[in-house]
């Protein structure tokens, strides 16, 4: 626990979800993390936003600090915790910033519960489903990984999560080991039902005409894992979105490039 939370799970939808709060009467930002991650990735951003504001992050279900969820799930089912948590914390409208599987979450909040976001960060997401080819890739790793465990797959899934800048850094060899280590921890039987549930999820550009909240989106110069172009797409289809490159970034901009993420966000805040 590396925020000061007195009730660190919270029972909703069947599951109980870790989360943590800085509390305080500041406008509450909501964070959701990426894929076989935790709000952990973003702990540098909380440390700047706290002063100004209620920064809430959590786990979702079978991933970080939350427990295995005890029922099959897919993105539609994420998107209901999201909501659950927002009411059940009595958050009111919140500043949601999400990155690739928050991402894909947050999207599906503005779009169909408006009330509940007063804006909206999309960090290293996309809104088109799983392309064809990274399925069988995605597939396989899952297989290996209910065989071997994840230690084994260390090295592809940095490759897959970290840009050419952050991995080579002799600077940041310390938190690299760090993520490493996070990967190598990992259970098999509970990623595969949070990878399950980004391979299958469906199509949600259909909808992003309709989400009206201001909305900035935030992308790694060096991401391969979803590629600029898909981001850009999706940029063009929220109305008046923003697009900004983060340089030197891959899939995990908030670890890699953490006081440019960081500043973005204060930007944006400032002029809500």
């Amino acid at each position: 626990v590396w925020l000061d939370c007195g009730m660190p799970l919270l029972d909703i939808n069947g599951t109980s979800l870790f989360y943590e709060d800085t509390k305080g009467s500041g406008p509450p930002i909501l964070f959701s993390h990426g894929l076989l991650w935790s709000g952990e990735m973003f702990s540098a951003q909380i440390k700047a936003l706290r002063t100004s504001h209620r920064c809430i992050c959590y786990d979702h279900r079978g991933q970080g600090q939350s427990p295995p969820s005890p029922t099959p799930f897919d993105m539609e089912t994420l998107f209901d915790d999201a909501v659950a948590l927002i009411e059940k914390l009595e958050l009111g409208p919140v500043h949601f910033v999400g990155l690739s599987m928050g991402g894909f979450v947050g999207m599906r909040l503005a779009a169909r519960r408006p009330e509940y976001i007063k804006s909206l960060v999309l960090i290293e997401t996309a809104a088109d489903p799983e392309p064809r080819l990274n399925i069988p890739k995605y597939k396989a790793l899952a297989l290996l990984a209910s065989l071997l465990g994840y230690r084994m797959l260390v090295p592809p899934i940095m490759k897959i999560m970290f840009g050419t800048a952050f991995r080579q850094d002799p600077q940041r060899a310390e938190l690299r080991r760090k993520m490493e280590d996070h990967l190598a921890s990992l259970r098999p039987a509970e990623t595969q039902a949070a990878l399950r549930s980004v391979i299958r999820r469906r199509s949600i550009e259909q909808e992003l005409a309709s989400i009206q909240t201001p909305t900035l989106v935030l992308h790694g110069s060096e991401d391969t894992a979803i590629r600029l172009p898909r981001a850009q797409k999706m940029a063009e289809a929220i109305p008046g979105a923003r697009l900004v490159l983060i340089p030197r970034a891959g899939h995990t901009s908030t670890v890699e490039e953490p006081e440019a993420v960081t500043a973005a966000l204060a930007a944006f805040y400032q002029h809500l």
